[in-house]
């Protein structure tokens, strides 16, 4: 496979970020950015859709296991997930309610007994020598609230990383949704 002109990195979670102080603990709190090429939508929405749609066909598998893992234990399965009893009060992305969108950054997650957890999608613009370079930042963090919230995330911490950064390279390799004109 080809090296992607625009390299997934790891960084910290952006301190402007909505997420960045949400939960007074954290028991996992990671970070990606991509770069954006030129053209790339700034609807943080529209990427959070885009990103988030661009699983590899192995994820459908890891979360079938999760999701036959998770019911024993009275936790929320990707179908409980993807539609809730309250489905017309929240609105949703896949198996993420949506919480706040802002001009930059949406802010998506979920609550259950075991943890709560936030994911940002941030487009930020930093000045460089050649122009305005975006970046988009995929931020995790993540609240436990009891000792299978802490196994949880002590089990699926490698693969969430793999999966973040898979998405993000499979949407570079996609192509980025294009900015609206007017």
């Amino acid at each position: 496979m080809p090296e992607s002109p625009f390299p997934v990195r790891s960084v910290a979670v952006p301190a402007q970020s909505r997420i960045a102080d949400f939960f007074e603990h954290t028991c996992l709190a990671d970070a990606y950015e991509i770069r954006l090429p030129p053209g790339t939508s700034t609807d943080p929405e529209a990427l959070a859709r885009f990103v988030l749609s661009q699983q590899a066909p192995w994820m459908a598998g890891l979360m079938r296991v999760r999701d036959a893992l998770v019911a024993g234990f009275g936790l929320k399965t990707s179908r409980m997930l993807t539609d809730p009893p309250d489905a017309r009060a929240t609105r949703r992305i896949g198996i993420f309610r949506i919480f706040e969108t802002h001009a930059n950054e949406i802010v998506l997650g979920e609550d259950d007994k075991h943890l709560d957890f936030r994911l940002s999608l941030m487009r930020q613009t930093q000045g460089s020598a050649s122009g305005d370079e975006a970046t988009l930042t995929l931020s995790t963090t993540v609240h436990c609230h009891n000792a299978l919230g802490r196994g949880y995330i002590l089990l699926i911490a490698p693969f969430h990383r793999h999966i973040v950064q898979s998405m993000l390279h499979r949407a570079a390799r996609a192509g980025w949704p294009q900015r609206a004109t007017a």
